[in-house]
């Protein structure tokens, strides 16, 4: 496992040397580890860093500092969230679930390897409101299947680390009103030498209301992800290319009236349950919104079906579930954390 260390590449000579000690020292669980003096804000945003380029250090969550006046040193004292042993254990135990669950998925290419990461989110992870310790780090998915965005995104970047697919973990810039240090963290993926945000935990709250695989957040651009995401606390890579997003590589991206009443009939007429699709027809405004709810209203009814439609108006995303005997209803499809 190579972990691309996005945070550790941006920052000066100085304080890389403080980062490596500190990654030299946490990956011995020693009880404290000696590093040039630096401002304690400084050392923060170093060990804060350095634990999401490095999820699979998962013991270490907080520190104190003891110096001197006039030393040139500080002797960084670690938190450790389990005793040694305990540390042992668990690190065993992820070792052998990530071999098991990498397995499967290193043959495929780059573009695949993402999509397995993704849809294991998907598939075996609930967003953990309760936010025990656990659920900021990756054995929170990892070993009881749920976490918070934290944890999260800090396992999807383990399993892309693991099938060598370069990977990072952007932070939003904090909430000042509520006085928080950070709002939401997510994903930045590199395919083919181009870079895309991917939201597992947006993507799985979404996927947990519908009951099938959501793929609003996935491979987005800068200018789709900020819809709804707000402005990042740290730098992170330009995301420019918005070919490879997930409905649009489906070919449930429309942007003609008549293509989303073909598409909306035939998932009738074949029976299926749902449809899911894209507006990539201009903005997504009310009157758009209106037109496109009217047409899908009326291809339900020709098929003698009701129909309930679900709007992520940001990435201008619509759900279509098909009910007879049932009026239509439309309500928006909220993608935030707090949704289960």
């Amino acid at each position: 496992m190579s972990a691309w260390q996005y945070y550790y590449r941006h920052m000066p000579a100085d304080q890389q040397e403080v980062y490596h000690r500190l990654l030299v020292g946490l990956r011995e669980l020693s009880p404290a580890i000696r590093i040039p003096k630096c401002e304690v804000d400084t050392l923060s945003t170093i060990f804060f860093q350095l634990r999401l380029d490095h999820p699979e250090i998962f013991w270490a969550v907080s520190f104190n500092c003891r110096g001197y006046s006039g030393a040139e040193s500080w002797e960084f004292v670690p938190e450790y969230m389990f005793r040694k042993d305990k540390v042992k254990e668990h690190q065993k135990a992820l070792s052998a679930r990530l071999e098991r669950l990498c397995r499967p998925a290193r043959e495929l290419d780059e573009a695949g390897k993402v999509r397995y990461v993704h849809d294991f989110i998907l598939e075996n992870v609930r967003y953990d409101k309760l936010e025990k310790p656990y659920s900021h780090e990756i054995i929170g998915p990892m070993t009881n299947g749920v976490g918070v965005c934290e944890g999260i995104a800090k396992t999807v970047k383990l399993l892309c680390d693991t099938l060598d697919v370069p990977c990072m973990i952007p932070i939003s810039d904090r909430d000042r009103l509520n006085g928080g240090k950070y709002l939401h963290a997510w994903n930045i993926v590199q395919l083919a030498g181009k870079y895309y945000h991917l939201d597992a935990t947006f993507d799985n709250t979404l996927t947990k209301k519908c009951g099938f695989h959501r793929y609003d957040y996935y491979l987005l651009n800068d200018d789709k992800i900020f819809r709804d995401h707000r402005a990042l606390l740290y730098g992170a890579p330009a995301c420019t290319d918005g070919k490879r997003f997930g409905y649009l590589e489906q070919k449930r991206s429309f942007t003609k009236l008549e293509d989303v009443q073909k598409r909306i009939d035939q998932a009738i007429k074949k029976k299926k349950a749902d449809y899911i699709f894209h507006w990539r027809g201009g903005y997504l405004t009310r009157e758009t919104l209106s037109e496109l709810c009217a047409l899908i209203e009326q291809t339900a009814a020709a098929r003698n079906t009701g129909v309930e439609i679900r709007v992520n108006w940001p990435q201008a995303v619509l759900y279509t579930r098909f009910t007879p005997n049932a009026p239509t209803v439309v309500q928006n499809d909220d993608a935030g954390e707090d949704v289960q």
